[in-house]
């Protein structure tokens, strides 16, 4: 690299014909002074990493992580200054302490997968509902509903068909690996929304569809590792996974969290308030798995109800203490959380054959294209013009589809050590094209009330079918000070 830049310095001094005064002569000696100590630098990074072993030494792997922490902080920053989503770089960093460098293997992490996985699934889902309104939710449902399914049978249907005659894999195998990425990532959804200007109906409209697709990913993929490897595909079984799912998220999520809300009026004061509904968490994600659910539904449902306890409070008659879904403690670790899941996604990328590379950046940008069809045929009227630029861009992959990613390769299916490469750059293209549209949109101003859109008007009055108004409801806040026991 230091021959190739020093002859374009050369070239472009001969063809310009620029005296030395302006000093290209220094300009040479830095450039070559910066490609040394780069190549020292990584020689010295590499020595450390210790390539023998699946993880560097304890202090290399600490100043890992203090990095992926500043720059988790950093990108954080950044996002609110500029709304360009960290969420690139880190995965970028991750590619860079581990495929580039060395310091964790790609075969340990493929080996921590499950655990480091279920902690960030359970802990995102659960913030992801603590963030819910519930009232939000029923109004935009049946858009939801409409995004989450008709978006995830378009884009597992494109990816299916461009695997089965592009790189002819079998057909089950296609749609095992556009079932995987057929649906946007909670993870980055839920962080991403609630950053941006666009009005509460549509932040949850697309928080509740990311958590459906999610749910639909991962038991659409697990019906098909069984069809996969049993040579066929049994409908009979897709609808009983399918509503045991269901059923055993909603039952244990309301079942349990109707009573913690009412035992946790009892802990108001513990000092360990916090830590004791984590470990219901951790239980009742137990427990889903238990019997037959991946434990994100449960976890989902579990947040809304102590993020909308307010409502529920109101309903089941008793009075309770404020759960702040912003507290301290819950910040800090969802934060530290998705910021190393992010990098773990980079550490998870495989640079293997070209073809798997230009597949998984060229069927990104077709599921864009078909992402933009299916905003425009389910979003009405309603929906300013600033919801609808964020909602077309809302496409990224990311943790249910890294995780699932790897299990082919457990299970030992056809094509298993594909699944990875291609579904790494599905992942990063989507969450580059998200960036990109979330910068474009930010030059949209947002709109006035009186030109549509789910946008509260100025004066706290919100318009109604008919036409007329009403008195906006207070905040979740203010009710919950007025319910405090």
């Amino acid at each position: 690299m230091n021959t190739i830049l020093l002859y374009i310095i050369e070239l472009a001094r001969g063809q310009a014909d620029i005296p030395d005064i302006l000093g290209w002569a220094d300009l040479e000696r830095i450039i070559s002074y910066i490609t040394e100590n780069t190549a020292t630098l990584q020689e010295g990074i590499s020595a450390l990493a210790s390539q023998n072993e699946p993880v560097a030494e304890a202090h290399v792997v600490l100043l890992a992580a203090g990095v992926v922490i500043f720059l988790g902080v950093m990108g954080e920053a950044f996002f609110k200054r500029t709304g360009i989503p960290d969420v690139a770089f880190l995965m970028i960093l991750g590619v860079v302490i581990g495929p580039v460098l060395g310091i964790v293997q790609h075969e340990m992490v493929v080996e921590v997968v499950p655990y480091f996985a279920a902690l960030a699934l359970i802990i995102i889902m659960f913030d992801g509902g603590l963030n819910l309104n519930i009232k939000d939710i029923i109004k935009t449902a049946h858009f939801s509903f409409s995004l989450a399914i008709f978006g995830f049978i378009l884009s597992v249907t494109i990816i299916a068909l461009a695997a089965h005659y592009i790189l002819g894999w079998a057909l089950l195998d296609s749609i095992l690996l556009g079932s995987i990425v057929g649906g946007s990532s909670s993870a980055i959804v839920f962080g991403l929304v609630r950053s941006v200007k666009i009005s509460s109906e549509t932040k949850s409209m697309l928080s509740f569809e990311s958590a459906l697709t999610d749910i639909l990913a991962t038991i659409a993929a697990f019906i098909l590792f069984e069809a996969v490897m049993a040579g066929h595909f049994d409908l009979q079984t897709v609808e009983e996974t399918l509503g045991r799912a269901i059923a055993v998220g909603l039952i244990l999520g309301f079942g349990v969290g109707i009573p913690w809300m009412y035992v946790s009026t009892k802990l108001a004061n513990a000092q360990h308030g916090y830590m004791l509904t984590l470990g219901i968490l951790f239980v009742l994600f137990f427990l889903a798995n238990s019997f037959g659910e991946s434990g994100a539904l449960t976890a989902l449902v579990f947040g809304l109800m102590l993020g909308n306890k307010s409502r529920f409070a109101g309903i089941l008659k008793f009075k309770m203490p404020k759960i702040e879904p912003d507290d301290p403690t819950h910040n800090q670790l969802t934060f530290l959380v998705r910021s190393f899941f992010f990098v773990f996604v980079g550490l998870l990328a495989s640079f293997g054959q070209i073809e798997y590379i230009i597949f998984g950046v060229v069927i990104t940008i077709i599921v864009y294209i078909g992402r933009l069809g299916i905003g425009s045929a389910v979003l009405t009227k309603r929906f300013s013009k600033l919801d609808r630029a964020v909602t077309n861009s809302m496409i990224p992959r990311g943790l249910a589809a890294a995780v699932l990613a790897t299990y082919p390769i457990t299970l030992g299916l056809p094509n298993a050590e594909a699944y990875p490469q291609i579904i790494f750059f599905i992942i990063l293209s989507s969450v580059v094209i998200t960036t990109i549209g979330l910068g474009r949109s930010k030059n949209i101003p947002p709109p006035e009330f009186k030109e549509g859109g789910f946008v509260q008007p100025p004066d706290g009055t919100s318009e109604q079918a008919d036409g007329t108004s009403e008195q906006a409801e207070p905040a979740d806040n203010s009710k919950d000070k007025n319910s405090e026991g």
